[in-house]
């Protein structure tokens, strides 16, 4: 199959899409789609190089969009029928409001668009499909419980990136989740993971359901119930 597979800036159930999107290019010709918000919050969690590393040859590339600029070339790929499926996971609460008000002004909300264009499935996990709270988890962040102030912040100068104020916050638009901040801070003032419980707003649910009314498009609780589907 060939399989257009699209990541947005949601952190809930990113982890879990992209082992899906491994899974399925061992067997499959994948072409990945990312949001803007999709490649910070990658690198955030230190699962980009993990994504690119699935692409490399036609029907199999990394597509951006900073680099299909605003006609999103690649899209029309779709509209002509050139792929089996597109999934969209995990799909923020902003890019399933576009899609259910025929707003296509990015990659992704433009691929579903022209999904539809050409009888190509739409497979979809929007992260807001039930009220009430729901647990995910959290990038790294300073724990200022255990930040001893340190005159010289050795996590600060373990970065490549410069992404640590020390004391004060990690800049995470330059974080890649690489670990080595953590690793390094002597107090354990640096966590990752850090489960954190969140509420859905009601208008974001019904969107869902609205989502779930269009033609041709299929939700998902999980990554792992596309997987059982294919």
């Amino acid at each position: 199959m060939r399989i257009a597979f699209a990541f947005t800036g949601a952190g809930h159930l990113l982890r879990e899409s992209v082992v899906l999107a491994e899974k399925l290019a061992k067997d499959h010709e994948v072409t990945i789609l990312l949001s803007g918000a999709s490649e910070e919050v990658l690198k955030m969690y230190g699962l980009y190089e993990r994504v690119a590393g699935l692409t490399g040859g036609k029907y199999r590339e990394l597509a951006t969009d900073s680099n299909q600029k605003f006609s999103y070339p690649i899209t029309g790929r779709l509209s002509l029928g050139k792929y089996d499926l597109l999934i969209v996971s995990p799909a923020t609460a902003n890019t399933v409001s576009k899609i259910v008000y025929g707003i296509a002004d990015t990659l992704v909300t433009n691929a579903v668009a022209q999904s539809g264009k050409g009888a190509v499935p739409v497979y979809m996990v929007p992260v807001d499909i039930h009220p009430g709270p729901i647990d995910t988890v959290l990038p790294s962040k300073i724990e200022f419980l255990k930040c001893q102030d340190c005159d010289e912040c050795v996590a600060s100068l373990a970065c490549e990136q410069g992404a640590i104020i020390p004391h004060e916050e990690i800049d995470l638009t330059k974080c890649i989740g690489c670990g080595l901040c953590r690793n390094t801070c002597p107090y354990d003032a640096i966590s990752e993971g850090k489960i954190v419980t969140i509420y859905m707003r009601d208008i974001d649910i019904e969107n869902t359901h609205k989502l779930a009314e269009m033609d041709a498009i299929h939700i998902f609780e999980n990554p792992e119930e596309i997987l059982d589907k294919i």
